[in-house]
């Protein structure tokens, strides 16, 4: 968890073509198609409430938001069927990985993850090697200047239920990244008391390894975020979750390179 996010983030700002926004609209369209299969009101469907949020803010056109909602609702019956599946795996220097997937070409998929774990020092393993690592939970991120009080939001997210926060200082742009793991049904409800408090809380619902493993060094970090890019450069290929724990120090050291 602790890393990708910001890896993710910083490679869409630098990758921002209309190949790299295609793809991202893609992701964000699936995002929607699986949780409109719980109901197409986003009012009713904190899931679909949250999917359709996070797409706005990475500019998902309307037309895309819609298209993709009808899908998972079963309304739009030109659509073809699609299939979530999980693969899972092991990247570089045994880090878990857990991949989720939505295609309505179950070949295409398994052939596009093994290639990409093969060719990126990873290895696919068998239903249930890693899978057991991981639970589906909330995950708040904010970003603090480190002249405010962190303390703040730890108080905040303990009173209301979060199961753990996670800071980390980021020397370079003087601030505090914090991370606050809830559980997945709570994440809505407490990104709206962080954004009602004045803090700008982005929200997922993510897979969070139960153990972290720390990456020591940049050229760890690099093939591991080597691994998730050919992942993610699937269009097929919705999350890709990991048990690495980057610092931004190490972050830093990546990024420079």
């Amino acid at each position: 968890m602790s890393g990708h996010s910001k890896w993710h983030s910083i490679r869409h700002k630098k990758g921002a073509n209309d190949a790299a926004r295609g793809k991202i609209f893609t992701k964000h369209a699936n995002l929607i198609t699986i949780a409109a299969r719980s109901g197409g009101d986003p009012e009713s469907n904190p899931a679909l409430r949250l999917a359709i949020e996070n797409a706005k803010k990475e500019n998902t056109p309307n037309k895309n938001i819609e298209r993709a909602i009808k899908k998972g609702t079963g309304e739009d019956k030109s659509a073809a069927a699609l299939v979530e599946a999980t693969f899972e795996g092991y990247g570089p220097d045994g880090i878990a990985m857990l991949v989720e997937t939505l295609s309505d070409n179950r070949n295409r998929i398994v052939t596009g993850v093994r290639v990409a774990f093969s060719k990126n020092g990873g290895n696919l393993g068998e239903n249930g090697s890693v899978a057991w690592m991981f639970h589906r939970k909330g995950v708040l991120e904010i970003t603090l200047e480190n002249t405010k009080n962190t303390e703040d939001v730890e108080i905040l997210a303990i009173e209301n239920d979060a199961e753990d926060v996670i800071i980390k200082e980021d020397n370079t742009n003087n601030t505090n990244d914090i991370e606050i793991i809830c559980d997945s049904k709570d994440v809505y409800k407490l990104q709206e008391l962080f954004n009602k408090e004045g803090y700008n809380a982005s929200a997922k619902v993510s897979m969070v390894a139960e153990n972290m493993v720390k990456v020591e060094t940049a050229e760890h970090a690099k093939k591991i975020f080597t691994l998730i890019e050919a992942l993610e450069d699937h269009d097929d290929i919705i999350a890709v979750h990991s048990n690495a724990d980057i610092s931004n120090e190490i972050m830093e050291k990546v990024l420079s390179e």
